[in-house]
């Protein structure tokens, strides 16, 4: 075994747990000719996210977006690409088994954002719900913070766009409908391969990539704007099923497509890199020597605009192939995304009683 090649955990997808930032000390994992089997599971963990403030805000000029809810850290999904597994780093949590299994939750999320909505100065505009970690991974089932969530949007007829890879989604259907009559609500649906075995190992706790396909047609069927991110496309990996996805995702029902080259931020390069010896040991090298044109001879390039397309003539290719079958599709690709008018918007009503109540 090499040293990048490790035995996987079941049911996960970061195959090493160790901390490489913010950490006085490291921890190696090593074959000593015992430990060739996999790993025990992992029981997943919940604690309180104790953050005083919902809405996250953002100034990047290559995102649709200025503002976001993330009702959890951490993400059960384990997708092993995920560009938000370093945020665990600040926790002093490992971006690794880390970010899948000890997970925080926001109990007062619909209250915090119940209070920013109702505040003097604030001003509508496009919420994206789950820009980071899904809205709708496991324990959502549980503890239905992002329902809880959408419920106040919806009371307020505040626009939102939720990402999510889940099937619970379609649990929260009727608000979303009722939200989409309004003209203040779509869901993006994220699918990165077709491949079903490929999907296990790379987003092993999410739904199949068949039972998405379903949601995005449950979701039209109802009446929600849906559209699907192909995302991360990873360079001969997943860029084979590219045009497959777009032509499956409009025949369900998507009116738009979005796609982003694969991000490998931080710790992530490294868990990738991993992974990809542990599952994909022949096809490592060719894998990471395509994401490396991409990038400039590097695994990441943080630049705006550069992060999400790359450079040079792989990812040209793969942007020119998107756009081609996305317009075959009758797919919308326009860079802006979703526009919501927020005239509608109605602010919490406090304790207080309206004088012309």
């Amino acid at each position: 075994m090499t040293q990048n090649q490790r035995p996987a955990t079941r049911g996960r997808g970061a195959v090493t747990n160790e901390i490489l930032r913010y950490a006085e000390h490291r921890r190696e994992a090593i074959d000593d000719g015992w430990g060739a089997d996999a790993p025990s599971p992992i029981a997943t963990s919940v604690d309180i996210d104790h953050s005083r403030e919902i809405i996250s805000y953002n100034d990047s000029p290559d995102i649709p977006f200025d503002r976001s809810v993330n009702p959890y850290r951490g993400c059960e999904h384990g997708c092993i690409y995920c560009y938000a597994r370093p945020s665990h780093a600040w926790l002093g949590l490992s971006p690794g088994l880390d970010f899948e299994t000890r997970l925080f939750q926001k109990p007062d999320a619909a209250a915090q954002l119940e209070r920013a909505l109702a505040a003097p100065r604030y001003r509508p505009a496009t919420l994206a719900l789950g820009a980071n970690t899904d809205p709708y991974q496991p324990i959502e089932r549980r503890l239905t913070l992002t329902r809880a969530i959408l419920r106040v949007l919806a009371d307020c007829r505040h626009p939102v766009v939720v990402t999510t890879k889940s099937a619970l989604v379609l649990r929260d259907r009727e608000i979303l409908a009722e939200m989409a009559a309004e003209g203040c609500a779509a869901v993006m649906i994220s699918l990165t391969t077709l491949d079903l075995d490929l999907a296990r190992r790379l987003e092993p706790r999410a739904a199949t990539p068949t039972r998405r396909l379903a949601v995005i047609e449950a979701l039209a069927k109802a009446g929600v704007p849906v559209g699907v991110l192909v995302a991360p496309v990873i360079p001969a990996l997943t860029d084979a099923d590219l045009e497959r996805i777009l032509d499956q995702a409009a025949t369900a029902g998507a009116i738009r497509a979005c796609s982003q080259l694969i991000r490998l931020p931080h710790e992530v390069g490294e868990l990738f890199t991993q992974w990809l010896a542990t599952h994909y040991p022949q096809r490592a090298a060719k894998v990471l020597g395509l994401i490396r044109q991409c990038r400039g001879g590097r695994l990441n390039d943080p630049a705006f605009v550069a992060r999400h397309r790359g450079q040079g003539p792989i990812a040209d290719l793969l942007r020119q192939r998107f756009l081609l079958a996305a317009r075959r599709a009758g797919l919308a690709t326009d860079p802006d995304g979703w526009r919501f008018e927020t005239d509608r918007f109605r602010p919490p009503r406090g304790p207080q009683l309206s004088l012309f109540d």
